[in-house]
């Protein structure tokens, strides 16, 4: 059976919202999706601490305050189509699942997605899609998506990217601004990459992408 523990739980709701996550959507999201079934056996006791926690790979499960802050910073109204650049543990993934009409997913290391892919049968969430491959050039041939999310930290936005979200999409992204800081970036997607919006979320530290075009 896995661990669970309703006290650690609220307790991780009440944390999100004194950080400043106000969306009962996205709170609800996070308090039915149990992030213990997405770790390590041996991180079960620790699922609901508001961490980051390795999963393998060198790979870690991202902290519940920043997949909150992210899913938040999405603006998420029930019938959008989303991109996922690095499925990773899938929890992110799961919690898009229940706020969005479809996830698309890649995820670059086969044995995460395998993982992954079992979390979402054992949650019967059906609809998420998932490739395995290098998420750097997006998903083109299933574009445009409503929004886009990169859960690894990359040097640019890549147009490329940029391109494949609908006008007055969001995309987030962890962008590795020096070597030692990254930052979370909001862009509102217009209709040049001139005319975009940036916005800044703060301080953020997310393992890199690895891609072969970067």
């Amino acid at each position: 059976m896995l661990y669970e523990n309703s006290i650690q739980k609220a307790n991780l709701i009440m944390n999100l919202r004194s950080m400043g996550i106000s969306s009962n959507n996205v709170l609800s999201a996070i308090e039915k999706v149990p992030r213990e079934l997405f770790l390590p056996s041996n991180f079960h006791s620790y699922a609901y601490e508001n961490n980051p926690l390795p999963i393998g790979f060198e790979q870690t499960i991202s902290q519940p305050y920043i997949v909150a802050l992210m899913t938040e910073a999405l603006e998420l109204k029930g019938n959008e189509i989303i991109l996922e650049i690095g499925t990773g543990s899938g929890y992110q993934t799961s919690v898009l699942s229940l706020l969005s009409r479809r996830v698309y997913s890649i995820e670059r290391i086969k044995p995460l997605l395998v993982n992954a892919l079992s979390c979402f049968k054992k949650l019967k969430l059906t609809n998420i899609v998932c490739d395995h491959g290098d998420g750097f050039l997006g998903w083109p041939k299933l574009a445009p998506f409503d929004h886009l999310i990169v859960t690894c930290a990359i040097k640019n936005v890549d147009d490329r990217l940029l391109n494949q979200v609908r006008f007055n999409g969001i995309c987030i992204a962890p962008v590795a601004v020096s070597p030692k800081e990254q930052r979370l970036k909001k862009i509102t997607i217009k209709d040049k990459r001139d005319n975009d919006i940036w916005e800044d979320l703060g301080r953020v530290s997310f393992v890199p992408l690895i891609s072969e075009y970067d």
